[in-house]
């Protein structure tokens, strides 16, 4: 495939670029969708369902595939969540598939249909249950919902062949988690770090370096938040704590449990939040939580007060992830459309704008030609530092999926 070389942008462009990635509504949107309550629903709730519509909890251990009709239907059609594709610098929507098709010939049918995982899972678990085409042929979910689809024998394994960019450039953080060894299933859209922000009028000189000072701190009580999302609120605890969330047990658990039982009985965490943080954080609300590292690169823009530090222990990072539905017409094509966003051109441009963390090695230039702050950005652009602090939450099985989640929402109140 001819690599993708974009014109040099002029000073103008560059500058109206960055005015169009401060505005906040990339990243900002996207995060707002509460990936966060979404597991829990699953888990507590989804699984039931599943039961009740005669789904198995588990089905084959390898998807199924249909006639791809690629060579002859130069389309493809991909499922993604809103404001989670690039728009250039004149307000032109999605420049980087005007361009796969102008090398390639196939149209991409983009569709903004995820607004929760739950809520997607549910529109396409009747036809995958029974073995039917969704319509789609490339879908973008959530870590823990991509290892249960692929768990549940749903998605297509992937023809390494069509992936030779992809393969050689994949960030070595993100090659190899549990739920997808080797990504034989899967490629990441993007990675989402969560990391600890702070205002910095509202701390008054209190230093904030780690978990352990959000969480006994006096002098932050009531003025703490920590995410609604379990995998990140507990995984960060559990770092705090010095042990592994890939390899944590069931007492590790419980034990990250209590210590922010204690926080909250203490009054010492304010509240369980998701993307509305943000308000709280550059008010002042907060003088410091748990965040997400594409809010914080917008609050940052928006804020001098606003900054965010990596804990010593470590940082949780999750991934929203491309996959192809088991019947999927379009298979070879969606697997070309993977490859382009995998070539350092496109991928400077999705991550100019959407301002989360580039799975894709040799970027780094790139995007510095259209924003060389965002080039230079760690929660963007990792530095080897800062990847190795990068940790992921082991996959769960059902059952204790089922009763994490049901431990974390007695704690939060939900």
């Amino acid at each position: 495939m001819e690599q993708y070389e974009p014109d040099r942008p002029s000073a103008a462009q560059v500058a109206a670029m960055r005015r169009s990635l401060r505005s906040g509504r990339a990243s900002l949107t996207r995060r707002s969708l509460l990936r966060a309550s979404a597991g829990g629903a699953l888990a507590v709730g989804g699984l039931g369902a599943l039961s009740a519509c005669g789904i198995p909890p588990a089905a084959q251990t390898s998807g199924v595939s249909s006639e791809d009709h690629s060579a002859k239907e130069k389309t493809v059609n991909f499922s993604n969540w809103t404001e989670y594709m690039d728009v250039d610098e004149s307000g032109k929507r999605h420049p980087t598939l005007d361009e796969f098709k102008r090398r390639t010939g196939i149209t991409v049918k983009y569709t903004e249909d995820i607004n929760d995982n739950v809520e997607f899972f549910g529109k396409i678990k009747p036809q995958l249950a029974a073995g039917q085409d969704t319509g789609r042929d490339l879908i973008c979910v959530t870590d823990w919902l991509a290892a249960r689809l692929i768990r549940f024998g749903w998605v297509q394994k992937l023809d390494a062949s069509n992936l030779p960019t992809a393969y050689a450039n994949l960030s070595q953080q993100f090659r190899s988690p549990d739920w997808d060894p080797g990504r034989a299933y899967s490629y990441p859209w993007t990675g989402i770090s969560t990391v600890i922000a702070y205002n910095k009028k509202a701390l008054d000189g209190v230093e904030v370096t780690s978990v352990s000072d959000l969480l006994d701190n006096p002098r932050l009580k009531g003025r703490v938040g920590f995410l609604t999302e379990m995998r990140d609120s507990v995984g960060m605890t559990l770092l705090d704590m010095g042990k592994d969330p890939g390899t944590f047990s069931d007492d590790d658990f419980d034990a990250a449990i209590a210590r922010l039982q204690k926080a909250v009985d203490k009054g010492q965490i304010r509240r369980f939040t998701g993307n509305d943080y943000t308000s709280d954080l550059s008010k002042g609300d907060f003088a410091a939580c748990l965040a997400w590292a594409g809010d914080v690169v917008q609050l940052k823009a928006d804020s001098p007060d606003v900054d965010f530090v990596i804990p010593d222990s470590g940082y949780m990072t999750s991934t929203d992830n491309l996959l192809v539905p088991n019947k999927a017409r379009h298979k070879t094509n969606a697997e070309r459309l993977i490859d382009f966003y995998y070539e350092p051109g496109p991928a400077a441009q999705l991550a100019a704008y959407i301002n989360y963390v580039c799975p894709v090695d040799g970027v780094k230039a790139e995007l510095a030609r259209i924003d060389e702050d965002a080039a230079n950005n760690p929660l963007i652009i990792p530095d080897e530092e800062m990847a190795a602090k990068s940790h992921a939450f082991r996959s769960l099985s059902s059952k204790e999926e089922t009763a994490y989640e049901e431990k974390f929402a007695k704690l939060t109140g939900a």
